[in-house]
């Protein structure tokens, strides 16, 4: 009887080292499906020769095509500038020609609004040494003819020697007096006689 108890306690101690070995094995086979598996890792291709001399000639010309852009707009930009500085000459050569100054009657001196009118036209000809000018006397239609070109004469004279004192060379600067003969206003009255007693300035070459 002894005997046949041991054999049964060791079947039994058998049977339990087996039941934790297989589960022991068993919890391995789960830890060792759970993790994740690599990717295996693909190495990229290689450039040949005739790819890589493709895309440094892409890269190149978008490049050019880039530079080229910039030299249109700064082309474009330039001509703009151009063409308004040549609007703002237009206007100020007009500007010139279509601004008189006047006189009082039967005077020739000039009078504070002529000294301004005739500064600014001086600073403009200082700008521009390579324009001559020749200025216009003008007087109203009374008085005789004779004393009229006589008066006219010195209008544009004294108009003259303004721009010449103001550092104008006095070879640039031509008068000539019209005495009554070109009226600005026909008019028969003070308000037309005030226009027509003037010192007009004419743009000559360049």
């Amino acid at each position: 009887m002894y005997r046949k108890l041991s054999r049964n306690l060791l079947f039994f101690v058998l049977v339990v080292s087996l039941s934790f070995f297989l589960n022991a094995c068993a919890k391995k086979v789960v830890q060792e499906e759970a993790l994740p598996m690599e990717e295996p890792q693909v190495s990229e291709p290689m450039e040949s020769e005739e790819e890589m001399a493709a895309r440094e000639a892409q890269l190149k010309k978008e490049e050019l095509r880039e530079q080229r852009e910039i030299e249109e707009a700064a082309l474009r930009e330039e001509a703009f500038r151009k063409e308004e500085a040549a609007r703002r000459e237009t206007k100020l050569r007009e500007a010139f020609e279509n601004v008189d100054i006047n006189f009082d009657f039967d005077q020739f001196f000039l009078r504070d609004d002529a000294r301004e009118i005739l500064a600014e036209k001086a600073s403009w000809l200082l700008e521009h040494g390579d324009v001559t000018i020749t200025a216009e006397g003008h007087c109203d239609e009374r008085g005789t003819t004779e004393y009229n070109m006589a008066l006219g004469e010195r209008r544009a004279n004294s108009a003259m020697k303004y721009l010449v004192n103001a550092g104008v060379r006095a070879d640039r600067i031509s008068t000539i007096s019209y005495g009554e003969e070109m009226p600005l206003d026909p008019g028969d009255n003070e308000e037309a006689w005030a226009k027509n007693r003037r010192a007009h300035f004419v743009i000559f070459s360049e």
